[in-house]
């Protein structure tokens, strides 16, 4: 950012907190935690007032023009089909008109009064400035600066990005949040371009490979969803004609979700078993984060496995989850070293282990610089790390630690023939000898073969759901075919134009490094902007050329069939402004979050009215009046995640060596408390020992007159801050595990 920046560019900070980017910034605009939609819903109205969008881009390239049918309705804080008792909508009721032969009717000029545009236009135009900032506590001047800023993009020859972290997404709003992002950037036709987007920072090296690899509950690896109990997804077929859409590129689902089921049973995957679709688990349990938890805490669940996580002192309840894991048989932990999750059965970790029965096992892994492998990250880079050094003690891999595991338990059920044995016994494993697999052939694995030949694959698109195809992952295929190396380990540094590398490591799919990059030339081919190249249509050799790989078929002219679809996995090929497939509605709205002490000023609902609320001890709620002020949670450079890495690294943990609140000069004032004071700060589920910053970089926000103060912590909503002068010191021995964070 600081080299663009060097270059001309604008870097604009919107955070509740003034943080060391902030700084850093050209524009600098606070606001109230979970009041995104409201910010961006602004922003929004403000591009389509003041006409500052991509008009041609918007009208070819996004389903602006769709005409949505006459029962799409949207009345105070609620879209049309919502059922209460359920807290869940009918999405028949956003549907599009269609004509004869099932394509979404359009009026091009977008201005029918029920084309999306107009729709759109209507829904955000309560989000005027004023109503906004009243909700946001942004000051005016800043809120209006950074409209005018971001929105100076739509100009051809500019493009923005958007940066965010798990800010945006850990909300009860959290999709809904990151759509308001989609909205702003298809409106000013920065998808597609170099330097456009929407870019998540990841807050791990590896988080967006571990994504793809399917670490998320209700997803199998590539982002083919997981299947579960309901009728239609009792056989392969049945999940392929619910799963599978008429049109885009997923309608290629049951190739990828096959040729995985190759990958995973091989020879044992077979027609009679629908290539092994019926080994695969059809649960009815959402199985997130609290759910999992609330699940041992009611004895649902009798083992874990925690790879990597400590959520004894980062998950959003710790206390209960401590008290979840009491209640487990059994409990493999797997990490570089003793967490307060592994010891959370220790007198010292303020438990009775007289009265905890749960077995716990801590496997020693091996950290990122002692084993071999890739990660992607938040660019679809897949990059090969070699080893540095060899792992410490008996630690190993989570490879190798996987690998032991699965050979031993398939030891185990060989000769049983239960239903739970027919799973085990029929997965294909089949990496080496012995306890070090070769790496080699899991990469190999995933990138896929043919079956026929024993061949790698080149690419995704040679995927077939006939059984005569195998890959792990479908997005990954390619990385390693036949005639190559593995091509994660290209380090070709050159740019080969437009800052792509396209030599330099291995970007899912296909090694393309800017999606929808369609996007980037107008609807005849020609790029909007000479300087914003990126491919573009040669006439002469009738096909796609310039700095990236076309995400598409190279081949498909402008004037062909789906010539003007940059978006190509959804089914149209439009970028979506109305999202009739989502559950919580079409359109981004503002609701405030479950603990807020604001009343919602843009309607009567107060929470999103189609979120899943937990019941009982795991969602404890704060009431208002008794919790009055605002806590945001973050992370620092010197003090990452759970701290289960930099607290025990003495040369960070001596620079932020205890855990603080920040908090703004004004509430330290109203509380008596003093910078370096020892604080109790307190939920409904518990309190923190802390010591309070009083510094600046808060400031209380003024809504409709009335004052909200805000504070920044690692770990809590709705809160109250007092002081109660402890004369003691805080535990803060690191090395041994017991830093006072719960």
């Amino acid at each position: 950012m600081t080299k663009a920046k060097e270059k001309g560019g604008k870097i604009v900070s919107v955070d509740p907190r003034f943080t060391r980017t902030s700084s850093k910034a050209d524009v600098y605009a606070s606001l109230r935690s979970g009041t995104d939609i409201a910010f961006m819903g602004g922003m929004i109205n403000y591009a389509l007032e003041n006409n500052l969008i991509h008009r041609e881009y918007v009208a070819e390239y996004t389903n602006a023009s769709f005409i949505v049918k006459k029962d799409f309705e949207f009345n105070d804080g609620l879209f049309s089909g919502y059922d209460e008792a359920t807290r869940k909508y009918d999405k028949t009721k956003w549907a599009f008109e269609t004509d004869e032969e099932g394509n979404p009717k359009k009026d091009k000029t977008l201005t029918h009064p029920r084309s999306v545009f107009q729709l759109m236009r209507k829904h955000f135009s309560r989000y005027d400035v004023d109503s906004v900032i009243a909700v946001t506590g942004t000051p005016k001047e800043d809120y209006l600066k950074v409209c005018e800023t971001f929105c100076s993009t739509s100009k051809i020859g500019k493009s923005g990005t958007i940066m965010y972290a798990m800010g945006t997404t850990q909300h009860t709003v959290g999709t809904q949040n990151v759509r308001a992002f989609g909205i702003i950037q298809l409106l000013l036709g920065n998808i597609g371009l170099p330097g456009g987007g929407i870019n998540a920072m990841r807050g791990e090296s590896n988080v967006q490979g571990s994504t793809d690899f399917a670490l998320l509950y209700h997803l199998l690896p590539g982002y083919v969803g997981a299947p579960t109990a309901i009728p239609e997804h009792a056989t392969l077929e049945g999940y392929n004609t619910k799963e599978t859409p008429s049109g885009g590129y997923w309608s290629n689902k049951p190739k990828f979700l096959v040729s995985m089921l190759k990958a995973w049973y091989g020879p044992n995957a077979t027609k009679d078993n629908e290539f092994g679709y019926q080994y695969l688990p059809k649960g009815n349990k959402n199985y997130s984060h609290i759910n999992l938890f609330n699940a041992m805490y009611k004895g649902e669940l009798e083992g874990a496995f925690l790879f990597g996580t400590n959520p004894v002192v980062g998950g959003p309840n710790a206390g209960k989850e401590k008290e979840a894991l009491s209640k487990l048989k059994w409990l493999v932990a797997v990490d570089l070293w003793e967490t307060e999750t592994s010891a959370f059965w220790q007198e010292e970790a303020g438990s009775d282990p007289s009265k905890i029965g749960t077995e716990v096992f801590l496997l020693p892994a091996a950290s990122s610089y002692e084993k071999e492998g890739s990660v992607s990250n938040s660019s679809r880079w897949m990059q090969y790390r070699w080893k540095a050094i060899d792992p410490k003690g008996e630690s190993l891999a989570d490879l190798e630690i996987i690998h032991m595991l699965v050979k031993n338990i398939k030891g185990l059920y060989k000769n049983e023939s239960s239903a739970a044995a027919k799973q085990i016994n029929a997965l294909y494993w089949n990496y080496g000898e012995g306890h070090h697999p070769d790496i080699d052939l899991v990469a190999k694995e995933i990138n896929g073969y043919d079956l026929t030949t024993g061949q790698l694959l080149k690419g995704f698109g040679d995927l077939k759901d006939d059984g005569t195809t195998s890959s792990g992952n479908w997005i990954y295929s390619g990385f390693y075919p036949e005639e190559g190396k593995n091509r994660s380990k290209n380090r070709d540094n050159k740019d080969t134009g437009g800052g792509n590398f396209l030599n330099w490591a291995y970007a899912w799919p296909a090694n393309r490094r800017i999606l929808y990059n369609r996007a980037s030339a107008d609807p005849s081919g020609k790029p909007w902007s000479d300087k914003k190249a990126v491919i573009w249509w040669d006439e002469s050799q009738k096909k796609w050329t310039g700095n990236d790989i076309p995400d598409f078929k190279p081949t498909v002219a402008p004037a062909d069939a789906g010539g003007t679809n940059p978006f190509i996995m959804i089914n149209g090929g439009v970028g979506g402004l109305f999202a009739p497939t989502l559950n919580d509605g079409p359109f981004p709205e503002h609701y405030e979050p479950f603990e807020s002490p604001v009343k919602n000023a843009f309607s009567s609902q107060e929470i999103n009215p189609a979120v899943v609320i937990i019941e009982g001890e795991f969602n404890l709620k704060g009431d208002s009046k008794k919790y009055p002020i605002v806590g945001t949670t973050y992370r620092v450079s010197e003090h990452w995640q759970s701290g289960s890495m930099t607290r025990n690294q003495e040369w960070l943990s001596e620079l932020a060596g205890h855990m603080y609140i920040e908090m703004s000069e004004e509430l330290a004032k109203e509380k008596g408390i003093k910078n370096k004071d020892k604080i109790i700060v307190s939920s409904a589920r518990g309190d923190i020992k802390a010591y309070a910053m009083v510094t600046k970089r808060f400031k209380p926000h003024m809504m409709n007159g009335k004052k909200v103060h805000q504070v920044g912590m690692l770990g809590t909503l709705a809160i109250k801050v007092r002081n109660r002068g402890y004369s003691k010191p805080l535990n803060t021995s690191y090395r041994g595990c017991k830093h006072d964070n719960p």
